[in-house]
């Protein structure tokens, strides 16, 4: 019997966080940006819709994988909830069947969100960042950088981690939780400056609206995946930073509206030829990555939807496999109104 006829499959943010792992989640995005990079998708969507405290967003793409996915993902992004005890990040993502347009699951989309997200900063570093890398700065000490280091770690054997958070008790509990889980000498610092300059690696997966990694913070030959900003209103790093750098974008019109890449063009640092190269274009061999040791490249990250899709696809295929995971809905149920 076909479970997929009985319904759609709705999947909780503790599902999603069964089924989906790291490591598995790399291998999916890498491949997602080579297909993207070699012509082989659809160029994936974006939509943005403000409100008074924060901002919507949805996602969307289509990709043949072991079969054809459309995946759209609604995201609410309300950074000051932070202080009222919700996330900062809220939504849902949608799954359907490319081939004949069936919903095929609805599922939360924080833990994706978070996963896919890591994911792609471990494919950045692993083309863009120096094969010696050893150190490494995480700038927000929240969920984002849990999963951006434990992902790093993957592609790039670190011996010395900075952990950097504007609460520093916040900092604390991140360096000595990691610091046993990932079995690596994690210190939480106040001197950005300092710990920037000592690192091979640099990311920033904060909230933050006025940046505040800046260009003399950077040595030689760093590598920085600026992972917060994804609307027009946040920022992470000094536009003159990107002046002086190589700069990667996961989608160059993404970037050069709501990533770093907007600010840096707002300020009339760089100009849209001084991108370098979308991720997908150097996984696909296209184009080189890094080509010095002594460059600083910046992978621009906004979040593309075939990482969504990606991810998504991976759940839902484990969730067909695990008896008893999910809540079937059929949505299509119609009920038949008596006549007065």
């Amino acid at each position: 019997m076909n479970m997929e006829m009985d319904g759609s499959l709705l999947l909780t943010r503790r599902n999603v966080a069964e089924l989906l792992g790291v490591e598995e989640c790399i291998v999916a995005v890498e491949r997602a940006f080579r297909l993207y990079g070699e012509g082989r998708t659809q160029t994936p969507g974006i939509l943005g819709v403000h409100a008074a405290a924060g901002g919507f967003h949805i996602k969307a793409g289509i990709m043949d994988l072991r079969r054809s996915y459309f995946v759209a993902k609604t995201n609410a992004n309300f950074p000051d909830n932070r202080n009222n005890g919700l996330p900062t990040i809220q939504g849902l993502i949608v799954v359907f069947d490319a081939d004949d347009g069936r919903l095929l699951a609805v599922m939360d989309s924080i833990e994706i969100t978070i996963i896919r997200t890591g994911a792609a900063t471990a494919v950045a570093a692993k083309y863009l960042a120096r094969e010696n890398a050893r150190t490494a700065l995480i700038c927000g000490c929240g969920s984002q950088g849990r999963i951006s280091l434990e992902a790093i770690m993957k592609v790039r054997k670190l011996d010395k981690v900075f952990a950097y958070d504007l609460d520093p008790e916040r900092a604390q509990r991140f360096a000595e939780t990691l610091s046993r889980e990932f079995d690596v000498e994690i210190s939480a610092v106040d001197d950005l400056a300092g710990a920037a300059r000592a690192s091979d690696i640099c990311v920033t997966c904060t909230t933050a609206r006025k940046y505040f990694l800046r260009h003399e913070h950077i040595s030689a030959g760093t590598f920085i995946a600026a992972v917060g900003a994804d609307s027009e209103d946040k920022q992470e790093l000094e536009p003159a930073l990107l002046s002086d750098s190589k700069i990667v974008t996961d989608i160059s019109d993404q970037s050069a509206t709501i990533g770093e890449l907007h600010h840096a063009l707002e300020a009339r640092c760089v100009s849209r030829t001084d991108v370098h190269a979308e991720l997908g274009e150097i996984v696909a061999g296209k184009k080189p990555g890094r080509t010095s040791e002594d460059e600083i490249i910046v992978f621009d990250s906004t979040g593309m939807a075939l990482q969504d899709v990606a991810a998504a696809s991976i759940v839902y295929e484990r969730a067909l496999a695990v008896p008893g995971v999910g809540t079937r809905v059929n949505f299509n149920n119609q009920t038949r109104r008596d006549k007065a």
